[in-house]
């Protein structure tokens, strides 16, 4: 079986570890989407130093304010001439100019040797990154705390692997969103204004490459309007009510992606260049993003079943990508796969099949196979239909399982 990675767990004990050592060490970077427990993290490390934490938020109103950075280091480093001590910079991308500072600040203290760790968080993994890695070069470490899988949601809320799987398709897997999934109205209204407008009308923003705020949002509505789906950048721009090149369409796709929101999946080739012409395949990171911004809501998998599979499917996919898995799409008009994996899980060629199918529904997937013989071929079908695709020698894996475990399969 693989292994799943609980990321909040992984990076609590991460951190933990990395405290635990001689300070000052180095600063630790923790970036990640809006609402999968940054803060929470933070505010546990906060009770486990007690006295010798400080925490302070780059988005308080206090932050406006000058003298800001000075007094929250000033407080760490006077705390830390006791023992060592733990300054907690949540947000920190909201600070002006804030890698060149904690640059700064960081070398004094080596230079003094004062026992004190750092550790800081950012929504926006593009100005986090980018700044990081321009000022920060030798000095820091990263860890990212993705979106929440199935087996992270059943852990925590108490649901049944199988509950967890239906609720991270139809209501995604933002653990703040949970406890208002049975009220649709305000279940909708936080992740509209806790999760989307923060990250595009606040962070995104910020970074001070999007002249067109309201193409930006033309271009999300599009991209969560249409899951799982190969939609070329030609077909996009004609959806768009305000024009747009083609390259701002694609750059903003790509801030997107940056946001943890959207993965505009590319096409599997082993040619580059064929690779980056072809159109990509758009998966959107959260289901929460799907529900909270179509119409009629989460789709009934009776009612409307092919919403439903088309909803698994880009759960299925963005499962993936949130578990650092490489994955692409590959298509050969008429035949396609709709998913290539590559990475700690191995190498998989996957199709997804939420309804009845027959072994001519899997030619894409056999065709991709016989020209990559180094993937598995995998079908991710609904549950009781795995033996479909077993009795032919292809491994299956029901979509309710694979959220929950990864490609295991016991064939």
């Amino acid at each position: 079986m693989v292994d799943i990675e609980n990321a909040f767990a992984y990076c609590r004990q991460a951190l933990a570890d990395r405290l635990a050592e001689p300070a000052p060490g180095r600063i630790q970077i923790l970036t990640g989407p809006r609402q999968v427990g940054k803060t929470t993290l933070l505010l546990e490390l906060a009770e486990v130093f007690g006295d010798q934490s400080v925490y302070a938020a780059g988005d308080d109103p206090d932050a406006a304010l000058p003298g800001f950075w000075e007094r929250c280091w000033a407080e760490a480093e006077e705390r830390a001439q006791k023992k060592t001590a733990l300054l907690l910079l949540d947000e920190v991308h909201r600070v002006p100019d804030w890698a060149v500072k904690l640059k700064g600040a960081w070398d004094r203290i080596r230079r003094k040797k004062i026992p004190l760790h750092v550790v800081v968080t950012g929504s926006s993994a593009l100005r986090v990154a980018s700044s990081s890695r321009e000022s920060l070069a030798g000095r820091f470490e990263r860890l990212t705390l993705s979106h929440w899988p199935a087996s992270a949601l059943a852990s925590t809320f108490g649901l049944s692997a199988e509950k967890a799987a239906y609720n991270l398709v139809r209501f995604g897997s933002y653990p703040g969103a949970v406890a208002f999934e049975k009220q649709p109205a305000r279940w909708r209204a936080y992740v509209r204004e806790s999760i989307i407008e923060p990250a595009i009308g606040r962070d995104m923003l910020a970074l001070g490459v999007v002249r067109k705020p309201a193409l930006l949002r033309q271009i999300f509505a599009v991209a969560v309007g249409t899951p799982a789906q190969i939609i070329s950048l030609q077909k996009m721009q004609g959806q768009l009510q305000d024009g747009g090149a083609l390259e701002t369409v694609a750059h903003y796709l790509a801030l997107l992606q940056d946001a943890y929101l959207i993965a505009p999946l590319e096409k599997y080739a082993t040619q580059v260049v064929r690779r980056r012409a072809a159109p990509p395949k758009i998966v959107v990171l959260n289901n929460a993003l799907l529900s909270a911004m179509h119409q009629e809501g989460a789709p009934d998998p009776k009612r409307d079943a092919s919403r439903f599979g088309q909803w698994v499917e880009n759960a299925c996919l963005a499962f993936a990508v949130n578990q650092n898995q490489q994955v692409s799409y590959w298509r050969e008009e008429p035949i396609e796969v709709d998913g290539v994996f590559e990475g700690s899980w191995g190498k998989w060629a996957v199709e997804v099949k939420t309804g009845r199918f027959t072994m001519s529904d899997l030619r894409g997937l056999l065709e991709f196979c016989r020209r990559s013989p180094s993937f598995q071929p995998l079908v991710l079908t609904a549950p009781g239909d795995e033996d479909i695709a077993k009795k032919h020698g292809i491994r299956a894996v029901s979509w309710i399982d694979f959220l929950v475990g990864g490609p295991s399969v016991n064939n």
